[in-house]
């Protein structure tokens, strides 16, 4: 597998919109979501804000190659007690899942951001749950906190990235 992660230009953010689509279907087991007449999603909410300077919101692209294979949006949190950082939303697509491609993403993302991390699963995405958890503790170590929303129950991964050390 050749696997990148890069920034997605705004001539490019049709790339993201369009993925957005299979993302919200596959969230579909998850929330209580549906198309419109036309058999398309709702936009994205907020999505045109990852291409305005100033945000503190970067969208990424995962490729294989040159083809598309998922999406990362991460935001620059503004609530100190919350943390540095938020994976505001993260998409592999099914073809691409357990190829390593969203662990390998997800490793890249805490090293591209270093600081405190917030990661948050709806309360129904247990494989996602599955997912951060094994993720974030292999990444830290098993150094992280968990909470639960005491709202909405949905669960939330606290923890630091910091450049990883590796002996040649």
């Amino acid at each position: 597998m050749d696997f990148r992660m890069d920034l997605v230009p705004a001539r490019r953010k049709q790339v993201i919109s369009s993925l957005m689509q299979l993302y919200l279907y596959d969230f579909t087991l998850f929330q209580n979501l549906d198309v419109n007449q036309d058999g398309a999603f709702p936009d994205y909410p907020g999505l045109d804000d990852y291409w305005k300077k100033g945000t503190g919101k970067y969208p990424f692209l995962m490729t294989n190659g040159n083809t598309p294979a998922g999406f990362a949006l991460v935001d620059r949190l503004i609530d100190p007690a919350e943390g540095d950082y938020y994976m505001t939303e993260f998409f592999v697509m099914q073809k691409y899942r357990r190829s390593g491609l969203g662990s390998w993403a997800a490793r890249e993302l805490f090293e591209r951001f270093q600081g405190r991390w917030k990661v948050t699963q709806v309360k129904s995405n247990t494989p996602a749950q599955a997912f951060w958890r094994k993720v974030i503790g292999t990444y830290t170590d098993q150094q992280f906190e968990e909470r639960i929303n005491p709202v909405l129950g949905h669960i939330s991964q606290y923890f630091t990235s910091q450049k990883i050390n590796t002996i040649n």
